[in-house]
């Protein structure tokens, strides 16, 4: 699911993010816990990350030890290398 908030006033773009979170807030219980990775922003916290790779995270918290273990690269919502497993 994506939630968008778009006016084309600026001036709108605090009161959008805080309908957007609350609508969040209120369907998330019903969903999977994940999410569109490129769409998470702010929001990706480890929890979310893990709900989204499901079986997947922890291969790939080990590829990222394995083969970026600095986290060079990081600007995006990605999985430390350090990163605890799921559960």
């Amino acid at each position: 699911m994506v939630i968008a908030g778009i006016d084309p006033d600026p001036r709108k773009a605090g009161e959008l993010a805080t309908w957007a979170r609350r609508y969040w807030a209120a369907i998330h219980a019903h969903t999977g816990g994940g999410g569109y990775i490129n769409f998470m922003m702010g929001d990706a916290d480890h929890a979310r990350l893990s709900a989204t790779y499901g079986d997947n995270y922890q291969p790939l918290v080990a590829l990222k030890r394995k083969y970026d273990p600095a986290n060079f690269f990081r600007e995006n919502p990605n999985i430390p290398p350090g990163a605890a497993g799921p559960g």
